[in-house]
């Protein structure tokens, strides 16, 4: 008999105990229906994901604000018949696809990472390809060769080298500092540019007009120095940041050149 009555006993209490382990693993019930608190944690986690926000009791209770007024909206959407409209169901056909690309671009992210010695191995081909000097330069970039011809005999003359190029250079990422285009390896400009300068003693200037695609270019060489480099460690992450890209973008046109399509890319 007193097996039976604790038997009972145990049983009373577990019934009693389901509904409340039932209701913890939920945030609130809308017009019945429990709104379950896993929602709110994968919120939180998407605000977060970021860095930009972190988790605070006041996120949690904006969050939990949303996630029930999102099941309040839900619910009268499916009693309008929303999920049954066509727009609805392109849309979820258009959110199921970005869904699942986005899936793909991260698990090749996760099962491609980029290494320390990759980064490493990157950084140093970059320096090896840039050594030498760096030049600064200021320059007068004009249309026509006897605007420039015009400019040097002004300069020669005693004219300003500096508000000229304010006023008549049509540079005008240069132009406010007055042609300075500060130091810079001589591969970042165009070869006859690059020419040019290199070809200049500091303090010289080109004595006659330097023609490329852009126009015609007065220049002058104000210095020189041994190329620079920022250390490995502070440019690590942009390294791998762009690596990360790269492979990501031979991946994506991989799978583009194997598939089998008759369709013909624009690009």
């Amino acid at each position: 008999m007193k097996k039976f009555a604790l038997a009972a006993v145990v049983a009373a209490t577990i019934s009693a105990l389901l509904p409340a382990a039932a209701i913890a693993q939920n945030v609130a019930t809308v017009n019945g229906k429990p709104v379950p608190k896993a929602r709110v944690e994968t919120l939180i986690q998407q605000v977060t994901k970021s860095g930009q926000q972190q988790r605070t009791p006041e996120l949690e209770a904006q969050v939990k604000d949303e996630v029930v007024r999102r099941e309040i909206f839900i619910q009268e959407a499916e009693k309008r018949g929303v999920p049954q409209t066509a727009d609805y169901r392109t849309q979820l056909d258009l959110a199921r696809q970005m869904l699942l690309i986005r899936g793909l671009m991260e698990d090749f992210k996760a099962k491609n990472p980029v290494g320390d010695a990759e980064a490493q191995a990157e950084y140093d081909k970059f320096k090896a390809a840039n050594t030498g000097n760096e030049y600064r330069a200021r320059h007068i970039l004009v249309e026509k060769e006897e605007d420039a011809k015009a400019l040097i005999a002004q300069i020669k003359a005693g004219g300003n080298f500096e508000e000229l190029a304010k006023k008549n250079s049509k540079d005008t990422g240069s132009a406010t500092n007055g042609g300075d285009l500060d130091f810079a390896n001589p591969n970042n400009f165009v070869p006859e540019f690059s020419a040019a300068m290199t070809a200049l003693q500091k303090g010289e200037m080109t004595q006659e007009p330097v023609k490329s695609q852009f126009g015609y270019h007065i220049i002058k060489l104000e210095d020189t120095r041994p190329a620079t480099f920022p250390a490995f460690d502070d440019v690590k992450a942009q390294i791998k940041q762009r690596i990360e890209q790269q492979k990501m973008g031979e991946f994506q046109q991989g799978l583009v050149d194997k598939a089998k399509t008759d369709y013909k890319f624009a690009k």
